[in-house]
Parts: C-alpha cells; sequence; structure tokens
C-alpha cells in the first residue's frame, strides 16, 4: 500500500509561506481615525497619538476636528505624534507613505488647508499667522487645498491643489475645477495622498466623501523624500489658517501609514531621471504606469488557463466525432457487358419423312 509522507512538502510550504511574509510591506507608522474623540472611553489612543494647536478642537459630539473658527486670524492644527524617517541606517530601502482624510471647508476666499510634513521642532515654532499656518522659516513639504488666488505666490485660481516644497510657491499645481469639485463648497471631500519612494513620486487624488478613489490622480510630482530629509525624524499633520475671513476647516477622518517596501516590488522604474524626462508631458506621465511584475505572472496564469481550456474543448469535440462511423453507401461505376450470341440452326423434320 502506498503511503504519502507530509513531512517531505511540509518543508518547502513552509519555506515558501516563510518568503512570501518577507514580501509584505513592512509599516513603520501607522494609525488610522475614522472619528475622532478626546476621552479614554471612545479611543483611548487620541491623547497618545494625536496632539492639537492653535485652535484646532474636537467637536460635533466628538466626531470630528474643527481646526478653524469662523473668525478672523484663526489657526489651528492637528498633528501626529510619532514621528519616522525617510532614511535610516537599519534599513536598506527608503519610506513610503499613504495617507487620507476627509474635510470640508466653509466658503470664503482664504487659503483653505494643507497637509504637511515638517521637521521635529515644527510644534514648537507653529505660530499660525502665515498661510496654512506655515512660515518662510520653516522646512516643509505641503499639499496645498487653496481656496484664495494670491497672484504673489503665483496661484493659478482659488480653487486649486498645489505641492509646496519648502515655499508657498507651488512647485506643481491643478485647477479642481476639472473634477467638477469646489473646495470652499462646504462639501465634505477626500484626498488620498501617496508617494512611492522606489520611483520618487507624489500623488494627489481628491473626491467628494463616499466617492470611489480615482485611478487618475489629480496631481503628480517627482520628488526624492529621502535626499531632502535624510535620516531626519519628521511629523504629519493637517494645518489651516483664515487670514482676514470668516472661513472654517474642519476634518472628520485621517489615516496614515508610513512602510518600507522593496524597490523590485515598486511599480515603477527606480530612475529617477526618467522622471525628469516625463516631467516635461504630464499628461502623458499620468497615464503611464510600470508594469508589475504580479500583473505578469497573473497574466500568464491567465493565458495558460485559457489555452488549456481550449484545448480540452477542442479534443472533447475531437473525441466526440472522431467515434462516429458513416455509413455512406458504395457507389459502383456501370461497366459495359459484352454478351456472346451464338447461332443456333434448328432443323424440323416432315412427318411424312418419319412415317
Amino acid at each position: 500500500m502506498a503511503t504519502f509522507s507530509i513531512s517531505r512538502c511540509s518543508s518547502p510550504l513552509y519555506f515558501l509561506i516563510v518568503f512570501l511574509i518577507t514580501l509584505i510591506p513592512k509599516p513603520i507608522s501607522t494609525f488610522s481615525f475614522e472619528a475622532f474623540h478626546n476621552n479614554n472611553n471612545n479611543n483611548p489612543n487620541f491623547d497618545s497619538e494625536i496632539s492639537l494647536f492653535g485652535d484646532a478642537k474636537v467637536v460635533n459630539g466628538d466626531s470630528s476636528i474643527k481646526l478653524t473658527d469662523p473668525s478672523t486670524s484663526s489657526s489651528g492644527l492637528v498633528m501626529y505624534r510619532k514621528p519616522f524617517k525617510f532614511l535610516q541606517r537599519n534599513r536598506r530601502n527608503p519610506t513610503s507613505f499613504s495617507t487620507d482624510f476627509s474635510f470640508s471647508i466653509s466658503p470664503g476666499n482664504v487659503d483653505g488647508l494643507a497637509f504637511v510634513i515638517v521637521p521635529n521642532d515644527f510644534s514648537t515654532r507653529f505660530s499660525g499667522k502665515s498661510s496654512f499656518g506655515l512660515s518662510r522659516e520653516n522646512r516643509f513639504l505641503g499639499v496645498e487645498f487653496d481656496t484664495a488666488m494670491d497672484d504673489d505666490v503665483g496661484d493659478l485660481n482659488g480653487n486649486h491643489v498645489g505641492i509646496d516644497v519648502g515655499s508657498l510657491v507651488s512647485a506643481r499645481v491643478s485647477n479642481v475645477s476639472s473634477l467638477n469639485l469646489v473646495l470652499n463648497s462646504g462639501v465634505k471631500l477626500r484626498s488620498w495622498i501617496d508617494y512611492d519612494a522606489g520611483s520618487k513620486r507624489l500623488e494627489v487624488r481628491l473626491n467628494e466623501l463616499g466617492s470611489a478613489r480615482p485611478s487618475d490622480p489629480l496631481l503628480t510630482h517627482s520628488i526624492d523624500l529621502s535626499e531632502m530629509w535624510k535620516e531626519e525624524e519628521v511629523f504629519v499633520g493637517i494645518s489651516s489658517s483664515s487670514g482676514d475671513s470668516l472661513q472654517a476647516s474642519s476634518v472628520y477622518s485621517w489615516q496614515f501609514r508610513a512602510r518600507e517596501v522593496p524597490n523590485w516590488l515598486h511599480s515603477q522604474p527606480v530612475d529617477p531621471r526618467v522622471y525628469q524626462s516625463k516631467e516635461q508631458d504630464e499628461h502623458l506621465s499620468d497615464r503611464k504606469r510600470g508594469i508589475c511584475p504580479l500583473t505578469i505572472l497573473a497574466g500568464l496564469i491567465f493565458a495558460t488557463g485559457c489555452g488549456a481550456l481550449a484545448a480540452f474543448v477542442v479534443l472533447f469535440f475531437w473525441a466526440i466525432f472522431d467515434s462516429r462511423h458513416w455509413m455512406i453507401p458504395a457507389e459502383y461505376p456501370a461497366l459495359p457487358v459484352d454478351f456472346r450470341y451464338e447461332k443456333i440452326n434448328v432443323v424440323l423434320e416432315n412427318s411424312a419423312d418419319v412415317k
């Protein structure tokens, strides 16, 4: 009787599982707040993970954070307390991150709000007196959701998203009106911001709250954050200021995840020179994507399965038709036949002679 040894196949299976686990991106820093609560009964991690500065406070039954009051010269900042680094000596790969948050901005033509990455000492220097609560002395990366047109910084219009790198003059900007959205309409919106360290690419998406994440980004920018920040600790936050307007900004949910991903798993080439050439044509670069190895593998598996199915169908019908024996009546050609006719002489004798 044949026996099957489980131990023989368990070792390869074990190593396969371990190998697949090593491919999972390693989270460095992560948090998620579907609603904000500042008491220990509802969310015991709030006080330990979130800091509020300026006029920022939890309102509406502990479900949202209002960054600015409907008054002039109001400013506020919500910051995640746990810092992270884009480069670390004990890690081979730089850090990527993804964040999404829902927000609303009331009518008014001022700055709106911004997602910011700031250095370690920023919290002690938050003045809130300038645009988005950021000053020119601070080093920062900001994604601004701007509702004012400021000619001094070259704003596109009063309804745009921009990427700011250490300056309020945006390095890259896009018109939100192209999405049929208005930032300061008071409608709840949701933004997705993703940075891929392998491709050194920052992408920004925007849609109404409750709608699907757009497949195409509203805004892209090539930037090496590991070169910008190196091994310095940085914080992430959402900041706003009302200036001389009564505009109010609120945040309803916020998720953030920093992770280390091996370069070969990135869907974009690592060489930044590729993106320097792509920056010349942003419209094309938004639609060009690298091919993921997993996508190639899935395509090969699908093609193999389709080929096997097609071969099975062909063999099945071939077996059916081959098993039938068709009975076809034989047709014989009509050949000419020769008949021999011999002459027969019949002699009749007279009866008289017989007698």
